[in-house]
């Protein structure tokens, strides 16, 4: 059975620091699958923040590129979103995603999901 189980949330000030971390048990990674980072403030929808690719490729929400990376840790399954420059708006519990490709059906992933429980993040001016 695949778990995740996030950490490194934490409340921060106005231009703080934080490194998330996404641990993942019950499965190895694949270069058929893929990470993703999400957030959510209270009253809004889930957003997604950031991703990183079975080969190691990445992208990232506007509102967060230039202050956030996502990486992956193979030996220790573990996705990381390292976070600078925090914003209040940044404000949100974050949930990691780990869209895992069980088969391939006409050149297309089949795609089981699994979600972390949320971290806080709280950002302060």
């Amino acid at each position: 059975q695949v778990q995740l189980v996030e950490s490194g949330g934490g409340s921060v000030q106005l231009g703080g620091s934080l490194r998330l971390s996404c641990a993942i048990s019950g499965f190895f990674f694949s270069r058929y699958d893929t990470m993703n980072w999400y957030r959510q403030a209270p009253g809004k929808e889930r957003v997604l923040v950031a991703t990183i690719t079975g080969p190691g490729g990445t992208n990232y929400a506007d509102s967060m590129k230039g202050r956030v990376t996502i990486s992956r840790e193979n030996g220790k399954n573990t996705v990381y979103l390292q976070m600078n420059s925090l914003k209040p708006e940044d404000t949100a519990a974050y949930y990691c995603n780990f869209e895992r490709c069980v088969r391939i059906v006409q050149g297309m992933c089949v795609i089981d999901d699994y979600w972390g429980q949320g971290t806080q993040v709280t950002v302060s001016s």
